[in-house]
């Protein structure tokens, strides 16, 4: 599914970021611009609304809309290696790679066929600036604000994080932290949702997201062609006894990108390399052939 207008900048961001080895840089151009003090605020309002009564109802309205989503979206998703989840009975953080405003439906489309009912999502608070549909969503769904601010990430984030991976949920954190549109290749991770899983003794339920172009009947704008999804759901990663938070974060972010490199090399039929080509970008059509 594809948002806003001309997507020509944002590539030339990710080809560029991507030469440059900036992995986690910001490449969309209308994201919100906020100061700390703004941030701080939207963070503040978004818990004090968990607090009143008209949060439930809200609430209820979101994940209709989600769950409506996540079928129109996924009405042709693969889900591949189901299987691997079988032992999970408790709370897991989840890992996907990062490539469009709705991905998480097709994660959530997974979670769903497992009997779970919910998929709880981290995302940055500059997501709760958005207006409409999208701003909605992002204050009153099931997600959980992230900040850059230390003592609220040690703080408030960790004390609901921990209560609901306790309370046997599955969240979705991305490790790749910024959006780079209809990117295919995993990006190496930041080491933030490893931390928490093995600070909270939960594992990691590791996934990739294939994307397939569909063929050119199927293309509804100039610059770009329909895609399909298929999530790979590779084994989990356990954090490991003897081993501290850190150790364990840092092993389990290792073993989770081999995963996530090998599933890629296995879908694409080709080597990961971060040498950017025209085909990184799923479905589009650059200027030149348009």
């Amino acid at each position: 599914m594809i948002f806003g207008g001309e997507k020509d900048q944002v590539i030339e961001n990710i080809r560029a970021a991507a030469g440059r080895g900036e992995f986690h840089a910001k490449v969309e151009v209308d994201d919100p611009n906020l100061t700390d003090e703004q941030k701080a605020a939207l963070v503040r309002e978004f818990w004090e609304k968990r607090k009143r009564p008209r949060y439930s109802i809200c609430n209820r309205i979101a994940r209709v809309i989600e769950n409506t989503a996540a079928k129109l979206v996924n009405g042709s998703t693969q889900i591949e290696g189901l299987e691997n989840l079988k032992d999970i009975t408790g709370g897991a953080v989840i890992t996907s790679n990062h490539f469009n405003p709705v991905d998480n439906t097709a994660v959530f489309t997974m979670v769903k066929k497992t009997g779970r009912k919910r998929l709880f999502i981290i995302s940055q608070e500059s997501n709760l600036a958005m207006t409409g549909l999208f701003g909605f969503l992002m204050n009153y769904a099931d997600t959980v604000p992230m900040t850059t601010d230390p003592d609220y990430l040690a703080g408030t984030f960790l004390k609901k994080l921990a209560a609901l991976l306790d309370g046997g949920n599955w969240v979705l954190i991305y490790p790749e932290q910024e959006m780079w549109f209809n990117y295919r290749k995993p990006r190496p991770p930041k080491r933030g949702a490893y931390y928490y899983a093995a600070k909270c003794g939960v594992p990691v339920v590791s996934c990739f997201v294939e994307i397939i172009d569909l063929p050119e009947k199927e293309k509804n704008r100039d610059d770009f062609r329909q895609v399909r999804y298929v999530v790979h759901v590779l084994p989990p990663v356990y954090p490991q006894e003897g081993k501290n938070v850190r150790q364990n974060s840092i092993a389990m972010m290792e073993k989770d990108y081999e995963q996530k490199r090998a599933a890629y090399e296995k879908a694409y039929g080709k080597p990961l390399t971060y040498d950017f080509e025209d085909s990184d970008i799923a479905g589009w059509i650059p200027a030149a052939a348009r």
